[in-house]
């Protein structure tokens, strides 16, 4: 046997480590929102500026991190990140506003940005194709811990002590991840780095942070004109940006890698399914203390559901994929996690746990092997000269379908709710989003039935 599937899983089960530290800091603080809004004083669909301005600041950076990975070596950009994570972590703790709390989640961002990436980009590197689906089944098994763990630990966090903990937490386990990652990840380089495309970044990066503030300020009692400023600003940035990656060789995001059927098609439909990954633990932990009355610490315990159906998932999804292909199977798991998620809409205070539970775990299935298979087909025909961009361009279109998903549910949230009607806000948000989580259907029909085989 050689030597490559210990390395690739040594490398997965380290980068994995980082994950779980960003879900379990994700999948905590959701618990703790109705919390942190009455000692922030502000409503707790608001809060939803906090979710979004961390995933702005991942869509912003994760452009750049593979291109400094390259050229400072990945172990030196990853411990960066996990140290900036840890720092941000710090400032979200000690944040006694609003205001305060959106701008240190934006620096956890900016750490997360580089964590989780440039340890993708070095997996992807060292794996062969055949061992592709594995490889990024050991990348996500140990990461979906975080989910797992979270949601109680949140809920006795809220119950029992201050939700400011939530944030103290990272700061042991970040700690670990830099020893495990000064020790274990390789220091990879580019003997010949291409030259940084610094206009495009502040182009790209300024419209995507307009774009996506100013729908998810939409829904606010701001002034329109405001909204419209921020909306007009990022379109004219983002023809900015793409005349301007039309003129240049080596743009901060290549679209061009779109060109890719099996790239652009995973992009495509994989963003339209991320809209209710985005939404559901947003909406989730809001349904079940504001509309059902449950408790933190029982809400985190209902939470674990999705990620329990998730973790299930990882070991047999290899198998399905290549009994059925990714056509087909994509398919499937798209109709089942989108009726699964749209049922959601449904709960009630009379709805027995056993079967909101059972609910969670099979769409938590569904929705597990679609991210799963559309990760590793994405990468099976790009080349490993461009696997840094497509890396960084996939990355980015992610999180901004992440941030899109939060702003379509926080919309549909605010405007949705009637005085006498707790839930008619959260029925619209989880039938919308499933609805278009629902359309990637269409788009997987147009894999080629042998695609990545």
């Amino acid at each position: 046997m050689s030597d490559q599937p210990r390395n690739y899983r040594i490398i997965a089960l380290v980068v994995a480590f980082a994950l779980f530290m960003q879900q379990l800091d994700a999948t905590v603080l959701t618990i703790a929102l109705p919390a942190m809004a009455r000692d922030l004083e502000v409503t707790a669909s608001s809060l939803s500026l906090a979710l979004t301005a961390y995933l702005v600041s991942l869509a912003v950076f994760i452009p750049a991190s593979g291109r400094l990975a390259d050229r400072f070596g990945s172990r030196t950009v990853f411990c960066g990140a996990i140290a900036v994570f840890m720092a941000g972590s710090i400032a979200c703790a000690q944040s006694t506003s609003l205001v305060m709390l959106v701008a240190a989640r934006f620096i956890q961002g900016l750490g997360g940005a580089m964590m989780v990436p440039v340890g993708r980009l070095v997996l992807l590197r060292s794996v062969a194709r055949q061992d592709l689906v594995a490889a990024l089944s050991w990348l996500v098994m140990p990461a979906l811990v975080g989910p797992i763990v979270g949601p109680p630990v949140g809920g006795l966090i809220v119950t029992y002590l201050d939700w400011r903990w939530i944030f103290y937490i990272n700061i042991p386990i970040g700690m670990v991840g830099l020893v495990l990652s000064l020790l274990l990840i390789p220091q990879v380089k580019d003997d010949a780095p291409g030259r940084f495309d610094g206009k495009g970044f502040l182009l790209s990066g300024m419209a995507l942070g307009c774009l996506i503030f100013g729908f998810e300020l939409a829904s606010r009692p701001l002034s329109v004109l405001v909204i419209v400023l921020l909306l007009g600003s990022g379109a004219v940035l983002a023809f900015a940006y793409l005349h301007h990656a039309r003129r240049i060789s080596d743009p901060i995001l290549d679209l061009s890698l779109l060109g890719i059927p099996t790239f652009g098609l995973s992009v495509a439909a994989g963003n339209l399914a991320r809209i209710t990954q985005g939404a559901q633990p947003f909406l989730l932990p809001l349904l079940f203390q504001i509309g059902l009355g449950l408790s933190a610490a029982t809400t985190g315990t209902i939470m674990m559901a999705s990620a329990v159906g998730a973790l299930a998932m990882k070991p047999i999804a290899p198998a399905i994929i290549r009994r059925f292909g990714y056509r087909d199977s994509l398919t499937a798991a798209t109709i089942a996690a989108s009726i699964g998620y749209a049922s959601c809409a449904f709960f009630r205070p009379d709805w027995p746990l056993a079967a909101i539970v059972a609910i969670l775990v099979a769409s938590g299935f569904f929705m597990s092997f679609l991210f799963t298979a559309y990760n590793a087909v994405a990468f099976v025909d790009v080349e490993q000269s461009r696997m840094s961009a497509a890396t960084s361009l996939y990355g980015t279109f992610q999180q901004l379908s992440l941030s899109l998903g939060i702003c379509v549910a926080a919309a549909a949230l605010e405007l949705g709710t009637r005085p006498f009607d707790t839930y008619a806000g959260f029925m619209i948000a989880f039938l919308l989003v499933s609805a278009i989580s629902a359309g990637a259907t269409i788009l997987n029909r147009g894999f080629a039935a042998d695609a990545g085989l």
